[in-house]
């Protein structure tokens, strides 16, 4: 029997979710809802559908992280799963590096050239 399980993850922020999801071409869809056992259903904020009609999602959780959202038992069944999960994990990571050095880089260029 399975049923859906709500993780916390360090991720935050859903449009730079989206953007990494997108670029690891996963479709990404906002305002979802992921199903699970005996008709089980929980919004999600961003959805992701995999192999065999199985979704993920992420909502957002009181303390502004985003939670992943998905039916685990029935997707632990594919080893892929983890590797999928460390994938957008880095990506993401890596998004937000480049976000967050590009913001430093652009008030460096105003500080010299004003």
């Amino acid at each position: 029997m399975s049923h859906l399980t709500t993780l916390p993850t360090v991720l935050r922020d859903v449009d730079l979710l989206i953007a990494t999801l997108e670029s690891l071409q996963l479709s990404p869809q906002r305002q979802g809802r992921v199903k699970g056992f005996a008709g089980e259903w929980q919004p999600v904020d961003v959805q992701i559908r995999l192999a065999d009609d199985v979704c993920l999602g992420w909502r957002h959780q009181e303390d502004g992280s985003l939670a992943l959202v998905g039916d685990l038992q029935r997707l632990s069944r594919s080893t892929a799963l983890p590797q999928l999960l460390n994938t957008i994990t880095r990506t993401y990571a890596a998004h937000l590096a480049l976000r967050e050095a590009s913001l430093h880089l652009d008030g460096a260029v105003l500080d010299v050239v004003g």
